[in-house]
């Protein structure tokens, strides 16, 4: 219950969006599928603006870009920072990689409109909660996906952030490896099974020979290298090990442990905060995303 709290709180009340000031752009198309559509609000100031992109949760399988949160859209923007929050293909729609190329494809389209739209196309951040964190530290850490040779502009421009922010996040979704790392609740989350579209979650433990490279891909942990973006990672409190619960599993700070430990051994800037429990020395997501996207 505590951690559904706390989940209800970092998309700020998703159901009250009284306040919530209305897009300068809304349902802008930046692909072919009905759920490629966009809300972009533009900071008010005659300069291009950094950009943050929201990446919204749900497992893959729901939620919309409705559930940016007020609080998060209003402080960036009196701190000069435009928002973009996007909608993506569900798994239920298209296996993995689907939603992850449709975050990506986002942020390229965005980059495409930067010169009309005045925006910073140096400075892009995104901020993801839960399966939309995992999609947020996927692109952190991805190599870049621009095609130079593509006839299809929106495809030359680059894919990459220059600073991320991931809420209870997945940072791995290969069910030998989380298993090991949280326990069996992890398997019994249908998130896992759902991004390649298995009929049962114990399917998971004699998986498909496809479903395997596809998870392996989707697994921000796999792509970490040296010239990486700063990260900041934020879970709700420190879980026992093995997780007690599939929601407590699938969001356990665990996660959050392992991909900090791969990216502080090549040196790169990933802070980890425990919002319950001990005290800690890393940034609010808020100051985080001031500091490295803001002027």
């Amino acid at each position: 219950m505590k951690l559904a709290l706390f989940l209800l709180s970092i998309t700020a009340a998703i159901a009250q969006t009284e306040g919530t000031p209305q897009p300068t752009f809304k349902d802008i198309s930046y692909g072919t599928h009905e759920r490629h559509k966009l809300d972009l609000w533009k900071a008010k100031t005659d300069k291009p603006t950094p950009l943050l992109i929201f990446i919204h949760g749900g497992g893959w399988h729901g939620g919309a870009k409705a559930d940016v949160p007020p609080k998060l859209l209003s402080f960036m923007l009196a701190k000069g920072i435009s928002v973009a929050s996007i909608n993506y293909r569900y798994t239920s729609i298209a296996i993995l990689p689907a939603p992850l190329h449709d975050a990506a494809r986002a942020v390229q389209f965005l980059r495409s409109k930067a010169a009309e739209w005045r925006l910073d196309a140096q400075r892009f951040g995104a901020y993801g909660v839960s399966a939309g964190a995992c999609s947020t530290l996927w692109l952190a850490y991805h190599d870049d996906l621009a095609d130079p040779r593509s006839p299809d502009p929106v495809a030359q421009q680059s894919s990459r952030l220059q600073v991320a922010v991931g809420m209870s996040g997945q940072t791995c979704l290969e069910p030998d490896v989380v298993t090991a790392w949280i326990g069996d609740p992890v398997l019994a989350h249908p998130m896992i099974a759902r991004s390649v579209q298995a009929q049962k979650t114990d399917s998971l433990l004699k998986p498909k020979p496809e479903w395997t490279p596809l998870w392996r891909e989707a697994s921000p942990i796999t792509h970490v290298t040296a010239d990486d973006p700063p990260v900041l990672l934020s879970y709700a409190r420190s879980d026992p090990l093995p997780a007690p619960t599939p929601g407590s599993a699938i969001h356990h700070a665990i996660f959050g442990t392992k991909l900090q430990e791969k990216a502080k051994a090549m040196s790169l800037i990933c802070q980890m905060r425990i919002e319950q429990g001990a005290p800690t020395t890393a940034l609010k997501p808020e100051d985080f995303l001031i500091e490295h996207l803001g002027r």
